[in-house]
């Protein structure tokens, strides 16, 4: 009898642990949180904890409020509603099955194990525009950076009409006197939970990196700018955008509020008070119809105090290092030639129709005497216009008044062909890859996501690249310096020195830039 009473207690114990490792729970400042653990690989997990209240009813439009409070356990094992919007990028996959105003939630991926040394954090904003996304898809899990020593995290923000509306009425109300940015500021509520929260999952509040693509890369930027961020992150890394023209730069207050007074009278709302009774599924349907919302941040006095431009310009901006870059292909020549065929007698008219007096020196920096080169110079000139100048300026400006190293890439390497599969009609749907890299395409490579992607016939080749820039990202994210044991030597620009690319391929390497006379020719026309 006593045998088996030994063995009854034994196997509770076991039981407990096994359940509590499998379970675990944490203690956050607003109570208690129950995640998953994945014995395979080591790594717990805690998805949709608030970071801010609902800000639905009157706190539609309002900066971010503190969350309230619980009391017992929280599950935190599933993603929490996905943002207001509508579904407009195919190759976002979404794993959150419901969609909300009550979209302020954020997801930890933390290594297991307990060590006495904190880790460093690194924290990422989705792209899409500022109009979609969601922390939920596959491409920004945390698990194989987490793998490496570090505490990641994906957030919500919102989104559109929700996330950055700019209103007099709403001005007024504000204890600030601004209005507009309230997407921005929900990412620097996150930024002030982790400072708040981080240690409960082991990680480092002194050691918080910022990152993100496209919008997310953009948020980035204008993190960095903020008065109210600034001294909240040690790093920062940007992909393929800027918070500058001509990529999405915020405007005057006076032209935000224009732009929602104008949306306001398109859907008969009389008062704040009307706009914000509007259902949530209504106000997107009518934001999203053409012509009837411009999305854009706003200089507000408060989250911005002046245009990005001119506040890294004088050096007001985070002094932090910066890992930034884009890729190789942005977008298709298509998007500079429309329908016309890539041949010279073309390509010089279209530069000349959309650059007038400007047009014999630009076609000298984008030269295009055969088919091939036509091809080639539009594919430079539409992706230097869409984001890949403004990511250039961001890096040439704090290069020369951030202190700290900024480190450049180029991400080269495209993706390979679809699947072909019966039961993948997606894949089989999908256009021929381009030539080079396109817009988004480094995500998976950069965050260790290649295996989540069924989409794509991925070769050891890629798994390759995706090693090397991913432990690119992870050394920065640790030390502030992406070099590493086995990694090509990337070398940092700063105020005095050549500037240096790392062109991420198959055969990563350094590489002298080559374009900057494009760049200070944009310059001139943009600024």
């Amino acid at each position: 009898m006593k045998v088996f009473y030994t063995l009854f207690l034994s196997g509770i114990i076991f039981f407990n642990q096994a359940t509590a490792q499998n379970n675990p729970t944490v203690k956050i400042s607003n109570g208690t949180l129950q995640g998953t653990f994945d014995p395979s690989i080591g790594i717990k997990s805690f998805k949709g904890i608030p970071y801010a209240q609902a800000p639905v009813g009157e706190l539609r439009w309002k900066e971010p409020q503190p969350v309230t409070n619980w009391t017992g356990v929280r599950l935190a094992d599933h993603f929490s509603h996905m943002p207001m919007q509508k579904r407009i990028f195919s190759d976002m996959i979404f794993r959150a099955d419901t969609m909300s105003e009550d979209c302020l939630y954020l997801n930890v991926w933390a290594p297991a194990k307990v060590s006495n040394e904190k880790l460093p954090v690194l924290v990422y904003f989705y792209g899409g525009g500022f109009v979609a996304g969601d922390g939920s898809e596959a491409r920004y899990d945390g698990e194989s950076l987490a793998r490496k020593g570090i505490v990641t995290i994906t957030i919500n923000y919102r989104l559109g009409i929700f996330g950055f509306f700019a209103h007099p009425e709403l001005t007024k109300e504000s204890p600030h006197h601004a209005s507009g940015n309230y997407g921005l500021m929900d990412q620097n509520a996150a930024l002030r939970w982790v400072q708040a929260n981080i240690e409960a999952f082991g990680g480092d509040p002194k050691r918080v990196t910022i990152a993100g693509e496209s919008a997310g890369s953009i948020a980035v930027c204008a993190q960095m700018a903020s008065p109210l961020s600034k001294d909240l992150i040690a790093g920062a890394i940007g992909e393929s955008g800027a918070m500058i023209k001509p990529t999405l730069p915020a405007i005057s207050l006076a032209d935000g509020e224009k732009i929602g007074t104008d949306f306001a009278q398109k859907t008969d709302s009389k008062s704040l008070a009307d706009l914000r009774a509007i259902p949530a599924a209504q106000l997107l349907d009518a934001a999203s119809k053409p012509g009837a919302y411009h999305l854009a941040a706003t200089i507000d006095g408060y989250f911005l105090s002046k245009p990005i431009v001119e506040i890294f310009e004088s050096g007001e901006q985070a002094h932090v290092p910066l890992l930034v870059g884009w890729n190789s292909t942005e977008t298709s020549y298509q998007s500079l030639m429309g329908n016309e065929l890539p041949e010279p007698l073309n390509y010089v008219k279209r530069i000349k129709q959309q650059f007038g007096d400007n047009a014999d020196e630009l076609i000298k920096l984008y030269p295009g005497t055969t088919e091939e080169e036509v091809i080639k110079s539009a594919t430079a000139l539409a992706s230097d216009r869409f984001i890949a100048y403004s990511t250039w300026k961001w890096a040439d400006l704090q290069a020369k008044t951030g202190e700290k190293p900024v480190y450049r890439y180029i991400f080269s390497c495209p993706r390979p062909p679809a699947v072909v599969k019966e039961n993948n009609p997606a894949a089989n749907k999908m256009p021929p890859p381009m030539i080079g890299a396109s817009h988004a395409s480094e995500i998976e490579f950069a965050l260790g996501n290649l295996s989540s992607d069924k989409v794509y016939a991925w070769t050891p080749d890629d798994y390759k690249v995706s090693a090397t820039m991913e432990d690119y990202f992870a050394n920065f994210i640790k030390t502030g310096n992406p070099n590493g044991k086995g990694l090509p030597k990337w070398k940092p620009n700063t105020k005095d020195s050549s500037v240096k690319f790392i062109n991420i391929n198959v055969d990563t390497k350094l590489e002298p830039e080559l374009g900057r006379g494009r760049y200070l020719f944009l310059d001139k026309l943009y600024h």
